[in-house]
């Protein structure tokens, strides 16, 4: 059964853009969750890695903030089909480790939207995965 988005198009890139990556940015753990269903699913397309509902994508990102001192997503470039729920953003993101060593990976990212909340996130990250 299909579960349809409830977001408008400016919707759906305030939640990727915005709410999602500024909570990411901020290294805001459970506002950053609070985007996802409990059973979403996480891909990284690039490195055929899934992580699977909010334990899985919490693992994930716990270990993504613990490596990097600063993150951001910046420039971003949105597809949005409001009727399905879907947005594809490309970007650039901007990782700072403490030793000062900066990463720069030029990515896209899909999500499937139900209702208000990602149930589906696709990854093609440009380097390697930093989202282990």
């Amino acid at each position: 059964m299909q579960y349809p988005s409830t977001l408008n198009r400016d919707e759906l890139i305030e939640l990727a853009t915005k709410t999602y990556f500024g909570n990411v940015d901020a290294k805001n753990m459970e506002a950053t969750l609070d985007c996802f269903h409990d059973t979403a699913l996480f891909t990284i397309q690039t490195d055929h890695t899934t992580h699977e509902g909010k334990a899985g994508i919490r693992e994930m990102f716990e270990t993504f903030f613990g490596s990097y001192e600063t993150i951001v997503h910046q420039d971003f470039n949105c597809t949005v089909d409001e009727k399905n729920g879907r947005i594809a953003a490309s970007f650039e993101a901007v990782l700072t480790d403490e030793n000062g060593e900066v990463t720069r990976l030029y990515n896209t990212n899909f999500w499937r939207v139900r209702g208000d909340k990602f149930q589906e996130v696709y990854v093609y990250m440009s380097g390697a995965n930093v989202l282990v």
